[in-house]
């Protein structure tokens, strides 16, 4: 299918980003808002056809687009997405609207700059959800690191350039192996094409090295454990657009590499460190959970509960024991869990946003009472904390539970240990809750607090509607993918010795 839709999901929040500037100064702060906010829902609108018109039955690319790039190397700009590229798009896409509003009123210092470096990053990471060419691909991956950087080292936290050094460098020295990689396949093939890359007969060997450097650059970005240091820093640093894009959306591209390079291009590697991959992943989802039970800051808490929640996405990749229903229920679980999170995580940051605007602290002690003051604000709160504790009927137990039920198949005990998320969830979510929200006001600034205003219940409403539509109905996330998780299935099952 030849379209225009996916250069559209790029380009327009990069053109608009750059009207956005030309803006100017903080004098036309009320040009730029607008303009951006405008940019963002045009975002969105030309990525709606992408779902509207995407052929369930297939899975293979569809919206392809290729155009020559840089002929000598064999480089093209090409294009595509599958079931399982698309729905990452149409989130990146969807928060990035709730990034733009959320900082309305809030950012006041070169706000037209602010809101340019949050519509580039969805453009760029839209590209590399599409990018079918290596090198394209890359370039947006890396390219991608710049505004996040800006965002964290101007308007993040008083530890910001620390926190934006430390996210930079952690990220970029880990691609700078799979560009060892990248260049490796394209000599074997003779192509930058990732579709032709997944067709090669590659030797256990250079399968082995390849899976190392890939796993290098995407666990960084996922982040596994125990590459993830950076995160929580960068999480407590950054303006709460930042932190939303990041849990969001960031997170998910370490992941979605596994599955779009990892998995089908060395196959028999990813079966022979599934062993290495699962246990990290339960070192994620375990021990993290029990680091985010004691953490004092509301920021950092949810960014531990992150990596955890991250630790089944990458559980799920990598269950393989020959049972292809097991490793189906996985991966289709894993992707459900990557939208999800998406959703609750940056509903989570955007609940703590609220209170910092108004208190000007994350700490968990100095709020408490919470809801006598803000009680539209407690149970849209509430809502999002039973979410990220995995609580039936929302998009935040769906997920969870494809992934418990495909390791049940797996191995029960694997299964058993993943489970005990659902009780440590509940423990760290429900206890800071419960500390900022119940009780007697204590802090008498706490009494002084607004509740939200209309701008911050359009947002919030939306993505609790998003969680429980979600959580009730997960059909038509799941039915987009199947087909194109099957084909990826039938790579591994396959193999290439």
């Amino acid at each position: 299918m030849n379209s225009s839709l996916l250069s559209l999901a790029i380009w327009t929040p990069i053109v608009g980003a750059i009207i956005v500037l030309l803006t100017g100064n903080d004098k036309n702060a009320r040009i730029a808002r607008p303009l951006a906010l405008l940019t963002a829902i045009l975002g969105l609108l030309v990525t709606i056809p992408l779902f509207t018109g995407f052929d369930h039955a297939s899975g293979g690319m569809q919206f392809v687009e290729n155009y020559a790039w840089i002929p000598a190397f064999s480089i093209n700009y090409s294009l595509g997405v599958d079931g399982i590229s698309m729905p990452l798009i149409l989130l990146n896409s969807f928060i990035t609207i709730f990034v733009v509003l959320a900082a309305w009123q809030v950012v006041e210092n070169k706000v037209a700059q602010y809101m340019a470096a949050f519509l580039i990053m969805s453009g760029l990471i839209n590209g590399i959800f599409a990018a079918l060419d290596g090198i394209l691909f890359y370039v947006f991956f890396e390219a991608s690191l710049i505004p996040m950087y800006i965002i964290i080292g101007v308007w993040g936290g008083p530890n910001r350039v620390y926190a934006a050094i430390k996210f930079f460098l952690y990220t970029l020295l880990g691609s700078l192996l799979m560009l060892i990689a990248l260049i490796y396949l394209a000599a074997t093939s003779g192509s930058f094409n990732i579709l032709d890359w997944h067709q090669l007969k590659i030797g256990m060997g250079p399968q082995i090295y390849l899976f190392l450097a890939f796993l290098i650059a995407f666990a960084v970005k996922v982040p596994m454990w125990p590459v993830h240091t950076w995160l929580p820093d960068a999480h407590v640093e950054a303006p709460t657009g930042g932190s939303v894009v990041l849990a969001a959306i960031a997170l998910k591209l370490g992941a979605y590499g596994f599955l779009r390079f990892s998995l089908p291009i060395a196959p028999d590697a990813s079966v022979y460190f599934g062993p290495l991959m699962i246990t990290l992943s339960l070192i994620a989802i375990v021990y993290i959970s029990f680091v985010a039970l004691v953490q004092q800051d509301m920021k950092k808490l949810v960014a531990y509960s992150s990596i955890a929640h991250m630790g089944f996405v990458t559980l799920g990749f990598f269950m393989f024991d020959g049972s292809r229903m097991g490793s189906t229920l996985g991966v289709e679980g894993a992707l459900v869990q990557m939208i999800s999170h998406g959703f609750v995580s940056g509903a989570m940051f955007l609940c703590i946003g609220v209170m910092y605007d108004r208190l000007h602290s994350r700490q968990i002690a100095d709020y408490g009472g919470v809801v006598n003051s803000m009680p539209k604000f407690a149970a849209l709160f509430l809502l999002f904390a039973m979410a990220n504790s995995g609580l039936p009927a929302t998009s935040g137990f769906v997920g969870e539970f494809m992934v418990i039920l495909g390791a049940v198949k797996f191995n029960f005990w694997i299964a058993f240990a993943a489970a005990t998320t659902l009780i440590t969830g509940a423990a760290y979510t429900l206890w800071m809750y419960k500390r900022v929200v119940f009780g007697e006001i204590v802090n008498p600034h706490v009494a002084e607090m607004d509740d939200i205003n209309c701008r911050e219940l359009l947002i919030l409403g939306v993505l609790a509607i998003a969680v429980l539509a979600m959580g009730l109905y997960p059909y038509p996330f799941t039915d987009v993918m199947h087909a194109s998780v099957d084909n990826l299935l039938k790579h591994v099952a396959v193999g290439k010795l």
